[in-house]
């Protein structure tokens, strides 16, 4: 089923003029009927007032961004997306359908990451349908059927990555917002093929671990940035620890057995690794 355009006559015209020809239809059934000066004509004029009064029924309004899909006894006829108001067959049944960018967000679904941990995520997805054709005659409703399949999409494409990055590379729900939001449009665009309708975007509009699990991943994630400050931080101090070290040597500032190296190490690396500052102790000398 796809859509066809069909062409439509101008509704004010065709109002104009069946508005006329009731009032002539009228004046001759006054005439010709009522006062019976002539019933030929009145029979006449009353059959002609029944047709232009039916007539009418032809009449009908597209509003913008707005298409008509006619049907003539359950048989598709084709589309009309002129704007204000048309006439066609009045036999034909007129169907309404919005041209217009919509949008919704699904409700929070809770499912399994592909680590296996349970999330809650929900999205905002953006669509208009393209094909009014498609849109009333291959699905029964085609905006029940955008949000079940968009939420079914978000449900596949959620088991499909981990919440987390734990390699370098690799594609996570919360570190790569782009990729995702690509993923998701082509995953609910394929669902959504058949109901002439075009995803514009999705994205994600909600992302957190499960309640029960809230916890637990928040402390697995200050453990982790502990431990890449940590890495930071004794990386940096090591540096420093070399870099002292060899400016001595090569001021010759001072001679440093293997054994003062090593606690002149010790003490550098206490005081650039320590979380709270040090308290100096300050040799004098002794008075023997």
């Amino acid at each position: 089923m796809k859509e066809n355009q069909l062409a439509s006559y101008h509704g004010i015209v065709s109002l104009l003029v069946g508005l006329l020809v009731i009032a002539v239809a009228g004046f001759g059934f006054f005439i010709g009927g009522v006062q019976g000066q002539a019933p030929a004509i009145g029979i006449g004029s009353l059959l002609m007032l029944t047709l232009a009064a039916f007539s009418l029924a032809g009449l009908y309004m597209v509003e913008p961004n707005q298409a008509a899909v006619l049907s003539l006894f359950g048989k598709y006829v084709g589309t009309v997306k002129e704007q204000g108001l048309r006439w066609n067959n009045p036999f034909y049944g007129k169907k309404k359908v919005s041209l217009r960018v919509r949008n919704f967000e699904s409700g929070k679904l809770k499912v399994n990451d592909l680590d296996g941990s349970p999330i809650e995520i929900a999205a905002v997805v953006v669509w208009g349908v393209v094909d009014s054709a498609e849109a009333v005659y291959n699905v029964d409703d085609y905006e029940s059927f955008v949000h079940i399949q968009s939420e079914a999409a978000l449900r596949a494409m959620a088991t499909s990555y981990p919440y987390d990055q734990h390699e370098d590379g690799k594609i996570a729900l919360r570190s790569h917002a782009d990729e995702i939001a690509k993923h998701l449009t082509e995953e609910i665009q394929e669902r959504l093929a058949e109901a002439g309708v075009r995803v514009i975007e999705a994205r994600i509009s909600h992302l957190a671990y499960a309640p029960e699990i809230a916890q637990a991943m928040l402390q697995r994630q200050q453990a982790s940035a502990i431990i890449a400050a940590r890495t930071r931080i004794v990386e940096g101090a090591v540096s420093m620890v070399e870099m002292a070290l060899g400016e001595l040597s090569k001021r010759n500032v001072v001679e440093l057995d293997p054994e003062r190296r090593a606690a002149m190490v010790s003490n550098l690396l206490v005081v650039l690794c320590g979380e709270r500052g040090t308290q100096p102790v300050v040799n004098a000398g002794s008075i023997y």
